[in-house]
């Protein structure tokens, strides 16, 4: 099937490109890793640069299989999954981030493919702060300013990208066990945004229940 072809060389593609970067990863080389011969590569992309350029644009689009909640209910456990998968597939492509970074010099394209993923996550962080915001997770009196927000989000993907990227080579910037140290970043981060342990609403209605019960001594 031409489906399985293209995919097949697309993943190939991505395999000999973390081994061998742009210069490195011929069509040869990838065809054998496909399993199929020049020709068929050739028809299916064109050229090697088209393939490589197809090749880096999916591998830009970290695929979530957790979303962030429209109305929040755990802030602190809800980034903490979202910031894990996000993190283990960061992992998982880290030998071709770090060839799309090497390349970056000479194929600008290359840098935009690698920090895309890292930017939509950044996006969804702040979205997540403006729905914390309404439902109450963030009061008046805790309310940070936009620029703050999206610092607050930089530093915290940052952190998970620079995590995900370099834990395997500086261990010792990297001491904690991996969900230990995404839980303190997630936490540090909350604690940024100015969030509330519980949402307004519902402490305001724990403070209002607790003084009606409150019995005055004869």
């Amino acid at each position: 099937m031409i489906v399985d072809h293209r995919q097949r060389i697309l993943h190939a593609a991505a395999r000999v490109y973390a081994q061998h970067g742009w210069r490195g990863a011929t069509t040869r080389r990838i065809a054998e890793e496909a399993g199929v011969n020049e020709v068929t590569l050739f028809r299916q992309f064109g050229c090697k640069d088209a393939l490589l350029d197809l090749m880096m644009q999916e591998c830009s689009r970290i695929k979530q299989a957790a979303s962030l909640p429209a109305e929040p209910a755990d802030p602190e456990q809800e980034l903490l999954d979202w910031v894990s998968v996000h993190h283990s597939a960061l992992v998982g492509m880290r030998a071709i981030v770090r060839q799309l970074l090497s390349d970056a010099v000479e194929r600008p394209d290359a840098a935009d493919c690698a920090t895309h993923g890292p930017s939509a996550a950044m996006a969804h962080v702040r979205e997540y702060v403006v729905k914390l915001r309404r439902n109450g997770w963030v009061t008046e009196s805790g309310e940070v300013s936009p620029a703050e927000v999206r610092a607050a989000a930089t530093m915290l993907m940052g952190a998970v990208y620079a995590d995900a990227m370099n834990r395997d080579i500086m261990p010792t910037m990297f001491t904690q066990p991996v969900p230990e140290t995404l839980r303190a970043y997630v936490r540090i981060f909350l604690r940024g945004v100015g969030a509330l342990q519980e949402p307004a609403h519902r402490a305001a209605r724990t403070v209002e229940r607790d003084s009606t019960s409150t019995t005055v001594p004869e």
